[in-house]
């Protein structure tokens, strides 16, 4: 347990600048008194570690100082070819670059872990865009990756929502793949917001740099975005009944999350059925939406969406409730 700990303190003081100790502490969820150990322990073992003083100090590598890849088990060997997205990476032009680094660690490994991760290589694949939907077409990705890279100002002309266009000078933070679409954080005027890199129409890097915000995290950035989204996105409820059996339609229709807590909160009612309160975006979209589930559904609220049901149910009845010819309309 405490080899594996020193190992990961190793690289990650090898991988960053200067790390204080409280830092290491919480990423390797021990205590501070622990870290002072470890780290003994590695200046004792020979590796070149020292400590800044200061408000601004921390612990650091004597520069240079590398060590080597090893001491990989089969299995941690194994995920970083799952983890591997040959697909992306080539979008983002690196994908001879991926395969050469596949390559070096594959001759890197003893046998037995690259025997187990060459196995997980061919029998398991990633694929990242969902059914029923291809990935983004994104053409100006490697521009807006290189402005990501070199940490220069892009300027670019977007496609908004409708036909509306709009000019932009970005300062680029990052890029993030999300159901195979690629999305840009970029700092526009002071806000950091977000662009679908397959809405760009025009991208020009500039010679100009600019500083990226040293306490900018990605990661976190995104998920706030994604809590944010989901927010606005749904603006309005429904209340509606679902019958006996119709929890896996009702899933598949309205999508896992949103599903699985309206069934969480729902309320039995006679003859098996459940009253829902879910999340809908619109009411229009949501009479698009209810209509897939057919007469396993019913809408209770609001007034306006079960009439936009019953609105819809009636020309669904005057379009079939008559015979006529094949193709046209009555």
């Amino acid at each position: 347990m405490r080899a594996s700990r020193l190992l990961s303190l190793l690289l990650l003081l090898q991988t960053r600048n200067r790390v204080t100790a409280a830092e290491l502490a919480e990423e390797l969820e021990v205590s501070v008194r622990t870290v002072y150990r470890d780290v003994e322990a590695l200046s004792a073992a020979g590796v070149p570690v020292y400590a800044d003083r200061g408000p601004l100090g921390g612990y650091r590598l004597l520069d240079g100082y590398r060590t080597r890849l090893n001491g990989l088990t089969a299995e941690e060997a194994s995920s970083l070819f799952l983890a591997g997205l040959p697909g992306p990476a080539a979008e983002l032009g690196l994908g001879e670059f991926a395969a050469a680094a596949e390559l070096k660690l594959l001759a890197a490994l003893p046998p037995g872990p690259r025997s187990h991760a060459a196995r997980m290589r061919e029998r398991f694949h990633l694929d990242v865009p969902g059914w029923y939907r291809s990935a983004d077409e994104a053409p100006l990705l490697t521009e807006v990756a290189e402005a990501v890279w070199e940490e220069r100002v892009l300027r670019m002309r977007y496609r908004r929502w409708g036909p509306a266009e709009v000019e932009r000078l970005l300062h680029p933070y990052g890029l993030v793949l999300k159901g195979g679409s690629w999305y840009l954080a970029a700092a526009c005027s002071g806000t950091v917001r977000t662009y679908r890199v397959s809405r760009i129409i025009e991208a020009e890097v500039l010679g100009e740099r600019f500083e990226r915000p040293p306490d900018f995290d990605l990661a976190e950035f995104w998920r706030g975005f994604a809590e944010g989204f989901a927010a606005r996105m749904y603006t309005a409820e429904a209340v509606v009944r679902l019958a006996p059996g119709g929890e896996d339609l009702f899933r598949y229709t309205l999508g896992g999350d949103v599903a699985d807590k309206a069934l969480a909160n729902g309320h039995s009612e006679p003859g098996g059925w459940t009253r829902l309160t879910v999340p809908v975006e619109s009411l229009t979209h949501a009479r698009w939406l209810l209509l897939r589930l057919g007469t396993l559904v019913e809408v209770l609220e609001p007034p306006e969406l079960r009439a936009l049901m019953a609105e819809a149910v009636a020309d669904l009845s005057r379009l079939y409730g008559t015979e006529q010819e094949p193709g046209t309309a009555g």
